[in-house]
């Protein structure tokens, strides 16, 4: 929950709204039992014209589709949107041509289901055989669905894929902070992919595909839904609150803003990995909040926790939101002062966090809190200094507790329908 990282980009482009040029999920069932590499190149021409838009186009509409080719992942700066389904998967298979092959797979499959086109058949194949899509999304507008794929650490480990000469030195494997009471079932992961929509139903189908696609090959580690963005990557979206009832991103890197993007969040030409160049790496942290405790502390701490207005959210001795904060002002254990890029020699992340809430504990209390989820240029120089930071001194420690993490190498963007998630690293 740093107050440091990018507001929603107005990146998230809609190249094509629906209805209005791309097939529906419906109306491409005509292709039959093709399976997925028919429907791959019969949705060729949406798929050419989703990459052609220009990156900074604002989205038409919560129906509309993002461009899934380019320079970058969307998902990225892309402007952030309501829903998250995101799965950590094991990869099981122990033969590289056939990892590359589902990589493969997965690109041909993320390409029509960001254009709001299914995978395959769902009810007019052959009754003998499960239909090529599961169906549930056949009808729904492409919803601004973004896939975003990363390689996690073990990957790269000796005898597997013989990738161990080409882990970046950036992919570390995170320190035990202090407080952290980890799950290991919910923590770590070979490969993972975010999926974010305007409509859940969307962004599950999404994961669901990806994961039957995989049967046999991978299999999803742990996996988290979110809902409530709770950063933005758009300056001039109304900021998003957490579940503690507190605007959460101000400060966040924007996602039209190229030069912070480039310096903050974009692995560089320079940065030691070239098959990584224009990706970025990813941090994943389930973070639980003592959601009853909170409630039952005063508005005064709170605000002073925190280090910023409940109702405005204008940093402590300041009247707007966005006033440039004075953190001498703050209580010396303030979220906002601990995490601000001047008490962290300027590192900077850019936060793509949503909330999440899944039922209560065996106590009764509501299992609450923040998936925070952080891309960086570098990992060492963004999220850990941060972390340990805040690990030692916030507040908020108080009310929080870190119980899942994960790191990923998130490759760089398919440039064109010839490419695949992964071929700069396989190549």
């Amino acid at each position: 929950m740093t107050d440091q990282v990018s507001e929603e980009t107005t990146t998230a482009t809609a190249a094509t709204a629906a209805g209005a040029g791309a097939p529906s999920r419906r109306s491409v069932l005509g292709w039959g039992g093709a399976g997925l590499a028919i429907g791959a190149a019969a949705a060729g021409g949406t798929v050419a014209a989703l990459g052609g838009g220009s990156d900074m186009a604002p989205a038409a509409s919560a129906g509309a589709a993002v461009p899934f080719h380019g320079e970058h992942q969307s998902g990225i700066a892309s402007a952030v949107q309501d829903r998250l389904h995101f799965a950590a998967f094991d990869v099981k298979t122990k033969n590289r041509d056939e990892l590359v092959q589902l990589l493969k797979e997965w690109t041909a499959a993320a390409r029509l289901m960001t254009a709001g086109l299914p995978v395959g058949d769902a009810y007019e194949g052959l009754p003998e055989a499960p239909p090529t899509d599961t169906g549930e999304a056949l009808g729904l507008k492409p919803s601004r669905l973004t896939l975003t794929i990363g390689f996690g650490p073990g990957l790269f480990a000796k005898d597997r894929f013989g990738l161990e000469g080409k882990r970046p030195e950036a992919l570390v494997d995170l320190e035990a902070f202090p407080g952290d009471n980890l799950d290991q079932a919910r923590s770590g992961g070979d490969l993972c992919v975010q999926a974010c929509a305007d409509d859940p139903q969307v962004a599950v189908h999404a994961i669901r595909q990806l994961a039957r696609i995989g049967f046999g090959k991978v299999a999803v580690r742990w996996s988290q839904l979110g809902f409530g963005k709770t950063s933005s990557t758009t300056p001039d979206a109304q900021t998003p609150r957490n579940m503690m009832g507190f605007k959460d991103g101000t400060r966040n890197v924007s996602g039209t803003d190229t030069a912070a993007l480039d310096k903050h969040v974009w692995v560089g030409a320079n940065d030691g990995s070239a098959w990584l160049t224009g990706g970025s790496y990813l941090v994943a942290r389930r973070i639980r909040m003592h959601i009853e405790t909170w409630d039952r502390t005063s508005l005064r701490e709170q605000e002073d926790v925190f280090g910023r207005d409940k109702g405005e959210g204008a940093p402590a001795g300041k009247s707007k939101e966005r006033d440039e904060p004075f953190l001498k002002a703050m209580k010396p254990g303030a979220h906002v002062r601990l995490a601000h890029p001047d008490s962290n020699d300027g590192a900077t992340i850019l936060r793509r966090g949503y909330s999440f809430t899944d039922g209560t504990d065996g106590l009764g209390r509501l299992d609450a809190g923040l998936f925070f989820l952080a891309y960086q240029r570098d990992v060492r120089k963004g999220f850990i200094p941060v972390q340990r930071q805040l690990a030692k001194n916030d507040a908020l420690n108080e009310y929080i507790q870190h119980v899942g993490s994960a790191v990923f190498a998130v490759p760089p963007g398919v440039r064109d329908k010839d490419d695949w998630w992964g071929r700069t690293l396989f190549a």
